[in-house]
């Protein structure tokens, strides 16, 4: 299809869906190279942008823009991929936490901070993701990095979860963000959903359905 190409492609990418199916299908409507500024992990929804033929130049400049996640955090179990489709592998009774010390404490996680990522991503050692290790029992423990997060706040707060809003630079895994502001708090925890709500200017109302790009492959 002439429309996708040499383009740049907001799509808002259903749960349940690899961000590299998606590129797939578009290169194969496209009938040109693609790629996209920035994976979104299978049970997560939300902005992926998708860029084709001689706009995937542009995808280093759109990774580098900042991006704004809604995250629910389930507190007291820690899984193997610090998200709801790992095996759970840790679990700590929950503290009781009020609004102003859940406030207090995730102002420790704004700024510059140190993190590691996590054991299951696409972070690479020796030229292999980490993922692929991971799949093989193999598990390998990467120095903390620094990464930004700009802004940083409380959306809910209940017993047994916590939903965030953040805004944060390139590189900045929120399964990570989850599982030490669970540690902070005296607990563990992890990711029970995440939705990317922005790149850069690219959000819900710029974004095509991915059933979109279906009907165009029809």
């Amino acid at each position: 299809m002439k429309n996708l190409e040499n383009s740049i492609i907001p799509i808002w990418k259903p749960k349940k869906i690899y961000s590299n199916t998606i590129v797939d299908i578009v290169k194969m409507v496209s009938k040109s190279k693609a790629g996209h500024a920035g994976t979104l992990d299978p049970f997560a929804e939300g902005v992926l942008v998708v860029c084709t033929g001689d706009k995937t130049k542009t995808i280093s400049d759109i990774q580098s823009q900042s991006k704004r996640y809604l995250a629910r955090i389930a507190l007291g179990e820690e899984t193997t991929t610090l998200d709801v489709f790992g095996d759970v592998i840790k679990r700590k009774k929950i503290p009781n936490i009020d609004m102003e010390k859940m406030e207090s404490t995730l102002k420790n996680f704004k700024g510059k901070i140190m993190q590691s990522p996590p054991a299951f991503s696409a972070v690479r050692r020796n030229n292999v993701r980490l993922y692929s290790l991971a799949r093989k029992d193999i598990f390998i423990k990467l120095k903390p990095r620094e990464v930004e997060v700009f802004s940083i706040k409380v959306i809910q707060l209940k017993k047994k979860y916590i939903d965030i809003e953040v805004r944060c630079g390139k590189g900045t895994y929120i399964r990570s963000l989850a599982r030490d502001i669970a540690i902070e708090i005296g607990t563990v925890g992890h990711l029970r959903s995440l939705k990317r709500l922005s790149i850069g200017d690219f959000d819900k109302k710029k974004c095509k359905d991915f059933e979109f790009i279906l009907d165009e492959n029809l």
